[in-house]
């Protein structure tokens, strides 16, 4: 099987590794006056021309009107992470048309008492479209069963959630009931909280405050379908 994979030069792949790094850090690619501070060039137009290189070669987009203007390419991305060491496990990329882009570890199973962003807890990483989200996810948590089907969440999607310890009434909320984890619709009344599903099938959980056994874990920002991944 020939390799297919572009020839960088050691300069090259520095700069890739540090327009990586950047998005990773910040949802953002750096500027090129950042990229010139960061890898000691006299001006920026020493980085604009390693990038034309890079684009060249097939690795990158140049986006112009834009000081950011940079774009991973998904078969860079997918070569990245595969070569990437990764300590959470296997890497994937979704295809991503837009440049600005989050690193997120996917949740498995929760042991009772850990907290849900433990190491043992990471099944793997995805790379994703910053824009897909309104507000900033922390981790995605893979769907288990469809007590949220009529909220359009359903069994194997990854519900992308952003960590909070506080969530208002009518928000879909990640919480913890002891050794589990789930995802329902949050009421919070006088007396007591209700995580009500989104399925008739499934009854409602009634928990009380002051009850150890319950945790909020975080908000829902987002869902990505199953089928996005195939």
């Amino acid at each position: 099987m020939l390799d297919d994979t572009p020839k960088l030069t050691d300069r090259q792949q520095q700069i890739l590794d540090l327009v990586q790094s950047a998005i990773e850090r910040t949802g953002a690619p750096p500027t090129r006056a950042e990229i010139a501070a960061e890898l000691g060039f006299k001006s920026a137009n020493a980085a604009e021309e390693h990038l034309k290189a890079l684009a060249r070669k097939g690795v990158i987009e140049l986006v112009g009107g834009t000081s950011r203007g940079i774009r991973l390419k998904s078969d860079t991305l997918r070569a990245l992470n595969e070569a990437r060491a990764n300590p959470y496990g296997k890497q994937f990329s979704l295809p991503l048309p837009g440049f600005a882009q989050l690193t997120l570890p996917l949740v498995g199973r929760v042991a009772a008492g850990s907290p849900i962003l433990a190491q043992e807890h990471i099944d793997q990483t995805y790379v994703v479209e910053a824009t897909m989200f309104q507000r900033k996810p922390d981790y995605l948590l893979k769907v288990r069963g469809m007590s949220m089907r009529d909220a359009g969440i359903m069994d194997g999607d990854l519900l992308a959630v952003q960590k909070a310890r506080e969530a208002k009434n009518g928000q879909i909320v990640v919480a913890r009931l002891g050794d589990e984890v789930t995802v329902k619709r949050l009421r919070k009344t006088q007396r007591h909280i209700e995580l009500i599903p989104e399925n008739p099938d499934f009854s409602t959980i009634v928990v009380s405050p002051d009850d150890s056994s319950f945790e909020l874990e975080g908000v829902a920002v987002g869902l990505i379908r199953n089928t996005m991944l195939m």
